[in-house]
């Protein structure tokens, strides 16, 4: 069994193992990290041999941990990344690079059908009828974006919203409200195979799905980093934040939303959590509160997406794909049945 994981602002692990009568043996660990001293590289294999391939990421964590000698350095890779990717390795799970990518732009959609595609292709993908896919999204009107389980009430002034032209919708993934308007975000969609996330917690998870994003954030300039759970940051402030679904069709959805020219000041009449927490410091504070990617780079917002997607076609790659019409009038039809109703909108009033 083979297993691979790319450590999220650190090195690869690449682990080989067998398993048999239930337990791990001839397990060798490689990858791109530094350690010191070369003895740790054999004190670990030593430690996972005889292991039970039933061992959760926990257990092997500590089993590895004890075996490290005192004073070991390791560097880009942690006890941690090495039980996952054992995990991984007996889960059978796939990296980015065994799969073949679409990519899909637009078209703008309203924010109920911006709703009902990330259903929709993510179902599609863990059905096995669209490939492992990669959607950047465009606006037809502004919008905010609550969470599946956030409170209407609580956290959008439907007034104001009103007044502004916001329509307001609610997602199937968790997480926090997003403030949405056309050219002032940048959002993306993965919908990849559960087997591309097998062997990682959550939290590893949004860290992993999100790595080539940060990657391509520095070759921008950016400091980049992630921030656990799931936010996307940077030593001048918070650029976006992530959140995920797993579907049981077997397929995960996980999505980004990235400022890069926010109002902070129309947010705060619109959002009441975003004026809860600036109530104490003025509302013209909070253009300090998201820093936009147009701040950090002075780049246009194409500009900005193009070497997002140039970076993940360069790791992963990436062929031109669409929106068929089969999944559109599914799309529609999910508007029409779930996402356009007030029962979904209201179901946390």
């Amino acid at each position: 069994m083979h297993g691979e994981y790319k450590v999220p602002g650190g090195k690869l692990v690449v682990v080989d193992l067998e398993v048999s009568d239930g337990q791990i043996h001839d397990f060798r660990l490689a990858g791109d990290f530094f350690v010191e001293p070369d003895e740790t590289v054999h004190a670990i294999e030593r430690a996972v041999n005889g292991a039970s391939a039933d061992s959760d990421a926990a257990a092997l964590r500590t089993r590895i941990q004890n075996a490290i000698p005192e004073g070991a350095v390791l560097l880009g890779f942690s006890a941690e990344a090495v039980a996952t990717t054992i995990r991984r390795a007996l889960a059978q799970a796939t990296s980015f690079t065994d799969y073949q990518w679409q990519l899909v732009v637009g078209p703008p959609l309203t924010p109920q059908q911006q709703m009902a595609a990330d259903q929709v292709l993510t179902e599609e993908v863990g059905e096995g009828r669209r490939g492992p896919t990669l959607r950047i999204w465009e606006w037809e009107r502004p919008a905010v974006v609550i969470g599946s389980f956030q409170s209407v009430k609580n956290e959008v002034d439907m007034e104001n919203a009103a007044k502004y032209g916001f329509e307001v919708v609610r997602r199937i993934s968790g997480g926090g409200a997003m403030f949405m308007e056309a050219g002032s975000v940048i959002t993306y969609s993965l919908y990849a195979p559960a087997e591309l996330v097998q062997g990682m917690s959550f939290a590893e998870s949004y860290a992993f799905l999100d790595e080539w994003v940060i990657q391509g954030l520095k070759s921008l300039g950016i400091e980049a980093s992630y921030q656990p759970l799931n936010d996307i940051t940077s030593t001048k402030g918070k650029i976006g934040g992530a959140a995920q679904k797993r579907l049981g069709a077997g397929a995960v959805l996980h999505h980004v939303t990235m400022s890069y020219d926010m109002d902070g000041d129309r947010m705060v009449e619109v959002l009441r959590i975003g004026r809860e927490k600036l109530s104490d410091k003025g509302v013209k504070s909070a253009n300090k509160r998201v820093d936009p990617l147009k701040s950090q780079t002075g780049m246009p917002r194409e500009q900005i997406l193009d070497r997002l997607v140039s970076t993940f076609r360069g790791l992963n790659g990436l062929a031109e794909g669409s929106i068929t019409p089969a999944e559109m009038a599914r799309i529609d039809e999910l508007v029409e049945q779930k996402f356009g109703t007030e029962e979904w909108l209201y179901r946390v009033p």
